[in-house]
Protein backbone atom coordinates (compact mmCIF):
# COMPACT_ATOMS: atom_id res chain seq x y z
CA UNK A 1 0.00 0.00 0.00
CA UNK A 2 2.98 2.21 0.80
CA UNK A 3 4.53 1.98 -2.70
CA UNK A 4 0.71 3.00 -4.31
CA UNK A 5 0.81 6.16 -2.27
CA UNK A 6 3.98 6.73 -3.30
CA UNK A 7 3.85 6.68 -7.03
CA UNK A 8 0.29 8.04 -6.80
CA UNK A 9 1.89 11.09 -4.73
CA UNK A 10 4.56 11.71 -7.74
CA UNK A 11 2.15 11.44 -10.27
CA UNK A 12 -0.31 13.87 -8.59
CA UNK A 13 2.14 16.42 -8.97
CA UNK A 14 2.75 15.38 -12.65
CA UNK A 15 -0.84 15.65 -13.23
CA UNK A 16 -1.18 19.00 -11.33
CA UNK A 17 1.84 20.85 -13.57
CA UNK A 18 0.58 19.50 -16.37
CA UNK A 19 -2.82 20.73 -15.69
CA UNK A 20 -2.20 24.25 -15.05
CA UNK A 21 -0.76 24.24 -18.58
CA UNK A 22 -3.86 23.00 -20.00
CA UNK A 23 -5.82 25.01 -17.57
CA UNK A 24 -4.42 28.48 -19.22
CA UNK A 25 -3.84 27.59 -22.69
CA UNK A 26 -7.57 26.65 -22.50
CA UNK A 27 -8.47 30.12 -20.86
CA UNK A 28 -6.44 32.35 -23.12
CA UNK A 29 -7.69 30.12 -26.56
CA UNK A 30 -4.64 28.40 -27.35
CA UNK A 31 -5.60 25.41 -29.41
CA UNK A 32 -4.46 22.31 -27.19
CA UNK A 33 -3.96 19.43 -29.15
CA UNK A 34 -2.67 16.42 -26.34
CA UNK A 35 -3.31 15.94 -22.81
CA UNK A 36 -0.15 12.84 -21.62
CA UNK A 37 0.47 11.55 -18.34
CA UNK A 38 3.95 9.85 -19.32
CA UNK A 39 5.98 9.61 -22.30
CA UNK A 40 4.98 7.77 -25.77
CA UNK A 41 4.35 4.90 -26.37
CA UNK A 42 0.98 5.37 -25.79
CA UNK A 43 -1.43 2.29 -24.07
CA UNK A 44 -4.35 4.61 -23.82
CA UNK A 45 -6.06 7.76 -25.18
CA UNK A 46 -9.49 9.30 -25.59
CA UNK A 47 -10.42 12.20 -27.75
CA UNK A 48 -12.92 15.00 -26.55
CA UNK A 49 -13.80 17.99 -28.46
CA UNK A 50 -10.16 18.87 -30.13
CA UNK A 51 -7.86 17.64 -27.20
CA UNK A 52 -6.54 14.05 -26.71
CA UNK A 53 -5.99 12.94 -23.45
CA UNK A 54 -3.34 9.60 -23.39
CA UNK A 55 -1.36 7.49 -21.29
CA UNK A 56 2.28 6.54 -22.10
CA UNK A 57 4.23 3.44 -21.03
CA UNK A 58 7.26 5.49 -19.96
CA UNK A 59 6.64 6.58 -16.20
CA UNK A 60 9.01 9.70 -16.78
CA UNK A 61 6.71 13.24 -16.58
CA UNK A 62 4.02 14.19 -19.02
CA UNK A 63 3.44 17.14 -21.13
CA UNK A 64 0.77 19.20 -22.64
CA UNK A 65 1.17 19.57 -26.39
CA UNK A 66 -0.44 22.65 -28.11
CA UNK A 67 -0.63 23.61 -31.78
CA UNK A 68 2.21 25.85 -33.30
CA UNK A 69 4.66 25.40 -30.16
CA UNK A 70 7.22 25.31 -32.86
CA UNK A 71 7.36 27.91 -35.13
CA UNK A 72 8.01 25.66 -38.13
CA UNK A 73 4.69 23.92 -37.86
CA UNK A 74 2.70 26.95 -38.42
CA UNK A 75 3.17 26.63 -42.31
CA UNK A 76 1.33 23.57 -42.41
CA UNK A 77 -1.80 24.68 -40.43
CA UNK A 78 -5.23 25.44 -41.50
CA UNK A 79 -6.30 29.66 -40.98
CA UNK A 80 -8.37 28.86 -37.53
CA UNK A 81 -5.92 26.45 -36.21
CA UNK A 82 -2.98 28.60 -36.92
CA UNK A 83 -4.75 32.01 -35.67
CA UNK A 84 -4.83 29.67 -32.20
CA UNK A 85 -1.41 28.67 -32.56
CA UNK A 86 0.79 29.04 -29.30
CA UNK A 87 3.62 31.20 -31.25
CA UNK A 88 1.15 33.07 -32.72
CA UNK A 89 -0.30 34.61 -29.02
CA UNK A 90 0.89 37.68 -27.68
CA UNK A 91 3.94 36.78 -25.58
CA UNK A 92 2.34 37.69 -22.32
CA UNK A 93 -0.11 35.09 -23.43
CA UNK A 94 2.24 32.39 -23.91
CA UNK A 95 4.21 33.03 -20.43
CA UNK A 96 0.95 33.00 -18.73
CA UNK A 97 0.62 29.48 -19.93
CA UNK A 98 4.35 28.24 -19.40
CA UNK A 99 4.55 29.63 -15.74
CA UNK A 100 0.88 28.10 -14.88
CA UNK A 101 3.15 24.65 -15.33
CA UNK A 102 5.14 25.22 -11.91
CA UNK A 103 3.49 27.57 -10.46
CA UNK A 104 1.35 25.47 -9.34
CA UNK A 105 3.96 23.10 -8.04
CA UNK A 106 5.08 26.49 -6.03
CA UNK A 107 1.44 26.64 -4.79
CA UNK A 108 1.50 22.62 -3.92
CA UNK A 109 4.85 23.43 -2.06
CA UNK A 110 3.56 26.43 -0.03
CA UNK A 111 -0.06 24.70 0.75
CA UNK A 112 1.41 21.58 2.02
CA UNK A 113 3.98 23.04 4.35
CA UNK A 114 1.63 25.39 5.99
CA UNK A 115 -0.33 23.10 6.26
CA UNK A 116 1.99 20.68 8.34
CA UNK A 117 2.88 24.04 10.15
CA UNK A 118 -0.84 24.55 10.89
CA UNK A 119 -1.51 20.95 11.99
CA UNK A 120 1.45 20.61 14.65
CA UNK A 121 2.62 17.78 12.82
CA UNK A 122 5.89 16.87 15.27
CA UNK A 123 7.76 15.18 12.47
CA UNK A 124 6.50 17.27 10.01
CA UNK A 125 7.79 20.47 11.46
CA UNK A 126 10.98 18.58 12.29
CA UNK A 127 11.54 18.12 8.53
CA UNK A 128 11.07 21.93 7.24
CA UNK A 129 13.12 22.80 10.18
CA UNK A 130 15.82 20.51 8.70
CA UNK A 131 15.04 22.26 5.11
CA UNK A 132 15.54 25.97 6.55
CA UNK A 133 17.65 26.17 9.49
CA UNK A 134 16.42 29.67 10.62
CA UNK A 135 13.34 27.79 11.48
CA UNK A 136 12.86 26.70 15.26
CA UNK A 137 10.07 25.06 15.16
CA UNK A 138 10.67 23.41 18.55
CA UNK A 139 10.54 24.81 22.05
CA UNK A 140 11.34 23.93 24.89
CA UNK A 141 9.84 21.43 26.71
CA UNK A 142 10.09 18.27 29.14
CA UNK A 143 7.62 16.65 26.42
CA UNK A 144 8.93 13.58 24.49
CA UNK A 145 9.75 14.98 20.98
CA UNK A 146 11.28 12.05 19.16
CA UNK A 147 12.42 8.62 20.57
CA UNK A 148 15.62 7.11 18.92
CA UNK A 149 14.91 3.71 16.98
CA UNK A 150 16.03 0.72 19.43
CA UNK A 151 16.67 3.19 22.76
CA UNK A 152 16.01 2.41 26.04
CA UNK A 153 12.95 4.63 25.71
CA UNK A 154 11.79 3.05 22.68
CA UNK A 155 9.38 0.11 24.12
CA UNK A 156 7.68 2.74 26.91
CA UNK A 157 7.50 6.37 26.16
CA UNK A 158 5.54 7.63 23.02
CA UNK A 159 5.99 10.87 21.17
CA UNK A 160 4.10 13.80 23.50
CA UNK A 161 4.50 12.25 26.97
CA UNK A 162 4.95 14.91 28.61
CA UNK A 163 7.76 14.16 32.06
CA UNK A 164 6.48 15.73 35.44
CA UNK A 165 9.08 14.19 37.24
CA UNK A 166 12.32 12.00 37.52
CA UNK A 167 13.01 9.71 40.52
CA UNK A 168 10.48 11.65 42.57
CA UNK A 169 11.32 14.61 41.64
CA UNK A 170 10.17 17.75 39.33
CA UNK A 171 12.09 18.45 36.55
CA UNK A 172 12.75 21.41 33.94
CA UNK A 173 14.71 19.90 30.45
CA UNK A 174 18.22 20.49 32.16
CA UNK A 175 17.09 18.93 35.48
CA UNK A 176 15.44 15.79 33.79
CA UNK A 177 18.90 15.17 32.07
CA UNK A 178 21.18 16.00 34.70
CA UNK A 179 18.79 13.13 37.16
CA UNK A 180 18.85 10.73 33.97
CA UNK A 181 22.93 10.85 33.84
CA UNK A 182 22.74 10.46 37.40
CA UNK A 183 22.45 6.81 37.55
CA UNK A 184 25.39 4.59 36.83
CA UNK A 185 26.53 1.19 34.97
CA UNK A 186 25.91 -1.83 36.45
CA UNK A 187 29.24 -2.52 35.90
CA UNK A 188 32.30 -1.29 34.39
CA UNK A 189 32.21 2.00 31.86
CA UNK A 190 31.83 1.40 28.41
CA UNK A 191 29.41 2.16 25.49
CA UNK A 192 25.96 0.74 25.72
CA UNK A 193 26.36 -0.17 29.06
CA UNK A 194 22.89 -0.40 31.22
CA UNK A 195 22.32 1.27 34.64
CA UNK A 196 22.26 -0.43 37.86
CA UNK A 197 19.37 1.20 38.69
CA UNK A 198 16.18 2.20 36.58
CA UNK A 199 15.10 5.36 36.10
CA UNK A 200 11.35 6.16 37.43
CA UNK A 201 9.75 8.53 35.25
CA UNK A 202 6.06 10.08 35.96
CA UNK A 203 4.80 10.62 33.11
CA UNK A 204 1.58 12.79 31.65
CA UNK A 205 -0.16 10.94 28.37
CA UNK A 206 -3.59 11.09 26.96
CA UNK A 207 -4.59 13.64 29.77
CA UNK A 208 -3.72 10.93 32.87
CA UNK A 209 -0.33 10.61 35.03
CA UNK A 210 1.16 7.13 34.94
CA UNK A 211 4.34 6.12 36.42
CA UNK A 212 7.34 4.26 33.93
CA UNK A 213 10.69 2.74 34.65
CA UNK A 214 13.47 2.45 32.06
CA UNK A 215 17.08 1.72 32.66
CA UNK A 216 18.99 3.84 30.68
CA UNK A 217 22.48 3.59 28.69
CA UNK A 218 25.89 4.82 28.53
CA UNK A 219 26.58 6.39 25.21
CA UNK A 220 30.34 7.01 24.77
CA UNK A 221 29.72 10.27 22.57
CA UNK A 222 27.73 11.68 24.96
CA UNK A 223 29.56 10.70 27.80
CA UNK A 224 26.27 10.43 30.05
CA UNK A 225 23.43 8.11 30.33
CA UNK A 226 20.38 8.24 27.67
CA UNK A 227 17.04 7.01 27.25
CA UNK A 228 17.40 7.93 23.69
CA UNK A 229 14.73 10.85 23.70
CA UNK A 230 14.92 14.84 22.60
CA UNK A 231 13.02 16.92 24.52
CA UNK A 232 10.72 19.61 23.45
CA UNK A 233 6.98 20.35 21.68
CA UNK A 234 6.51 21.75 18.81
CA UNK A 235 5.10 25.58 18.45
CA UNK A 236 1.58 26.39 17.64
CA UNK A 237 1.09 28.22 14.85
CA UNK A 238 -1.48 30.83 13.86
CA UNK A 239 -2.54 31.23 9.60
CA UNK A 240 -0.24 34.10 9.29
CA UNK A 241 2.91 32.61 11.28
CA UNK A 242 2.37 29.23 9.38
CA UNK A 243 2.59 31.08 6.04
CA UNK A 244 5.51 33.40 6.49
CA UNK A 245 7.26 30.60 7.68
CA UNK A 246 6.61 27.84 4.84
CA UNK A 247 7.78 31.19 2.31
CA UNK A 248 11.12 30.84 4.21
CA UNK A 249 11.31 27.18 3.87
CA UNK A 250 10.34 27.07 0.33
CA UNK A 251 13.10 30.29 -0.39
CA UNK A 252 16.10 27.85 1.65
CA UNK A 253 15.03 25.23 -0.38
CA UNK A 254 14.55 27.13 -3.65
CA UNK A 255 18.80 28.27 -2.66
CA UNK A 256 19.59 25.01 -1.71
CA UNK A 257 18.41 23.19 -5.24
CA UNK A 258 20.32 26.25 -7.09
CA UNK A 259 23.29 26.06 -5.26
CA UNK A 260 23.27 21.82 -5.39
CA UNK A 261 23.05 22.36 -8.95
CA UNK A 262 26.25 24.42 -9.33
CA UNK A 263 28.22 22.27 -6.99
CA UNK A 264 27.16 18.84 -8.88
CA UNK A 265 28.37 20.08 -11.93
CA UNK A 266 31.93 20.43 -10.33
CA UNK A 267 32.31 18.31 -7.17
CA UNK A 268 31.86 14.96 -7.28
CA UNK A 269 31.51 14.14 -3.78
CA UNK A 270 27.70 15.82 -4.70
CA UNK A 271 27.13 14.23 -7.97
CA UNK A 272 27.53 11.02 -5.78
CA UNK A 273 24.43 11.93 -3.86
CA UNK A 274 22.47 12.68 -7.09
CA UNK A 275 19.43 10.34 -8.02
CA UNK A 276 16.55 9.74 -10.63
CA UNK A 277 13.07 8.96 -10.57
CA UNK A 278 14.14 5.89 -9.28
CA UNK A 279 15.83 7.28 -6.29
CA UNK A 280 13.44 10.06 -5.78
CA UNK A 281 10.71 7.17 -5.80
CA UNK A 282 12.27 5.30 -3.69
CA UNK A 283 13.28 7.64 -0.75
CA UNK A 284 9.57 8.82 -1.24
CA UNK A 285 8.36 5.57 0.14
CA UNK A 286 10.75 5.48 2.48
CA UNK A 287 9.20 8.90 4.11
CA UNK A 288 5.70 7.17 3.45
CA UNK A 289 6.44 4.54 5.53
CA UNK A 290 7.95 6.86 8.12
CA UNK A 291 5.00 8.70 8.61
CA UNK A 292 2.14 10.72 7.11
CA UNK A 293 4.21 14.34 8.36
CA UNK A 294 7.67 13.49 6.57
CA UNK A 295 5.88 12.31 3.25
CA UNK A 296 3.68 15.18 3.16
CA UNK A 297 6.80 17.35 3.37
CA UNK A 298 9.27 15.22 1.09
CA UNK A 299 5.78 15.75 -1.56
CA UNK A 300 5.82 19.70 -1.46
CA UNK A 301 9.90 19.73 -1.23
CA UNK A 302 9.75 17.38 -4.70
CA UNK A 303 7.00 20.06 -6.30
CA UNK A 304 9.33 22.95 -5.23
CA UNK A 305 12.20 21.07 -6.74
CA UNK A 306 10.45 20.28 -10.15
CA UNK A 307 9.19 24.00 -10.12
CA UNK A 308 12.57 25.47 -9.81
CA UNK A 309 14.36 22.78 -12.00
CA UNK A 310 11.07 23.74 -14.97
CA UNK A 311 12.08 27.15 -14.52
CA UNK A 312 15.77 26.94 -15.40
CA UNK A 313 16.15 29.03 -18.95
CA UNK A 314 16.86 26.19 -21.55
CA UNK A 315 14.05 24.43 -24.01
CA UNK A 316 12.09 22.43 -23.73
CA UNK A 317 12.10 23.91 -20.39
CA UNK A 318 9.36 26.15 -19.01
CA UNK A 319 12.31 28.46 -18.17
CA UNK A 320 13.16 28.52 -21.74
CA UNK A 321 10.08 29.34 -22.99
CA UNK A 322 9.38 32.36 -21.00
CA UNK A 323 12.90 33.50 -21.43
CA UNK A 324 12.52 34.05 -25.14
CA UNK A 325 9.32 34.82 -25.21
CA UNK A 326 10.30 37.99 -22.78
CA UNK A 327 13.61 38.10 -25.41
CA UNK A 328 10.81 38.65 -28.23
CA UNK A 329 8.62 41.60 -26.19
CA UNK A 330 11.93 43.42 -25.31
CA UNK A 331 13.49 42.77 -29.23
CA UNK A 332 9.84 43.52 -30.80
CA UNK A 333 10.07 40.46 -33.47
CA UNK A 334 10.28 36.98 -32.91
CA UNK A 335 13.84 35.49 -32.09
CA UNK A 336 15.15 32.37 -34.67
CA UNK A 337 14.70 28.69 -33.65
CA UNK A 338 18.05 28.43 -34.49
CA UNK A 339 19.54 31.03 -32.07
CA UNK A 340 17.50 29.31 -29.21
CA UNK A 341 18.03 25.99 -29.40
CA UNK A 342 22.15 27.36 -30.16
CA UNK A 343 21.72 29.03 -26.87
CA UNK A 344 19.89 26.12 -24.72
CA UNK A 345 21.86 23.43 -25.92
CA UNK A 346 24.38 24.28 -23.43
CA UNK A 347 22.46 23.96 -20.24
CA UNK A 348 20.51 21.36 -21.80
CA UNK A 349 23.32 19.07 -21.95
CA UNK A 350 24.77 19.79 -18.62
CA UNK A 351 21.20 18.38 -17.17
CA UNK A 352 21.06 15.46 -19.12
CA UNK A 353 24.65 14.73 -17.61
CA UNK A 354 23.22 15.38 -14.17
CA UNK A 355 20.13 12.88 -15.50
CA UNK A 356 22.34 10.21 -16.71
CA UNK A 357 24.86 10.65 -13.92
CA UNK A 358 21.69 10.22 -11.40
CA UNK A 359 20.65 6.75 -13.05
CA UNK A 360 24.47 5.27 -12.60
CA UNK A 361 23.78 6.40 -8.86
CA UNK A 362 20.76 4.06 -8.53
CA UNK A 363 21.55 1.31 -10.72
CA UNK A 364 24.62 1.40 -8.32
CA UNK A 365 22.71 1.85 -5.07
CA UNK A 366 20.14 -0.90 -6.22
CA UNK A 367 23.00 -3.12 -6.86
CA UNK A 368 24.38 -2.64 -3.59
Amino acid sequence: MSWVLTILGIVALIVLHELGHFAVAKAVGMRVERFSLFFPPTIARIKRGETEYAIGAIPAGGYVKITGMNPEELEDLDPEATRRAYYNQAPWKRIAVIVAGPGVNILIAFVLFWAILLSGSRNGAISLGNLDPSLNPVKTSTAVLQIEKGAPASTTLHQGDRILTVDGRAVTVESARKAIAAHACAGSLRDGCRAATPVRLTIRRDGRARTVSIYPRYDSEAHRMLLGIAFGSIKDYGAFAAASASLSVMWHATWGTLTGFAKALTSSKTRSEVSSIVGITKTAHETVVAGPGLAIVFLGYISLVLAVINLFPFLPLDGGHVLWSVAEKVRGKRISLAAMYRFSSVGIVLLLFLVINGVSNDIGRLGG
